[in-house]
């Protein structure tokens, strides 16, 4: 064997150069490949938290607001449970001899009621409304559907009607 044999082959500099560089150009192109697909599955990742965040936000909102329907469905029950013991405080008013101790309890009650969302349904000086009245009697007369007594009060809650006042109206002769 020669000493040239065991020498390694001569390799010159521009095919090592070349080498090198196509070498880092295929592992540019790979790490560039791979941040693209990094880049997409952040997209996906970010994407789906944000829908996540916005679904949990809405569920709150939709509980609190049945939460506050399930407030007022209870308070409705409790206070047309409380309306006859109004009525029974109007009849001993109108029947006692002791009117201001009746009126004050009257009175407190009234309140604490009326701070739950209660409202008396006006029916002096107003036409008929069958949303809001219920006729229990009429009279003949010249102004056609004007209430002329109220008979027992009728009374909202946060704007709904819980119960019909009781009236009784004016019918025309015309008709």
């Amino acid at each position: 064997m020669s000493k040239d044999d065991k020498k390694p082959p001569k390799i010159k500099y521009e095919e090592l150069t070349e080498e090198k560089s196509s070498f880092k150009a295929k592992k540019s192109k790979d790490l560039k490949q791979k941040l693209k697909v990094c880049q997409k599955e952040k997209q996906e990742y970010l994407d789906g938290w944000q829908r996540a965040k916005a679904d949990l936000i809405n569920f709150r909102q939709r509980q609190e607001k049945q939460m506050e329907e399930w407030k007022k469905m209870i308070n409705e029950g409790l206070i047309l449970e409380l309306l006859p013991v109004l009525d029974t405080l109007d009849s001993a008013i109108a029947n006692s001899q002791e009117k201001e101790d009746y009126k004050l309890v009257k009175k407190q009650l009234e309140n604490v009621l009326k701070r739950h969302g209660l409202e008396k349904i006006a029916c002096q000086e107003t036409k008929f409304n069958p949303n809001l009245h219920e006729i229990v009697e009429q009279e003949d007369g010249e102004e056609d559907s004007e209430i002329i007594e109220e008979i027992s009060c009728g009374y909202k809650l946060n704007g709904k009607v819980i119960r019909t006042s009781k009236v009784k109206i004016i019918k025309s002769n015309n008709n």
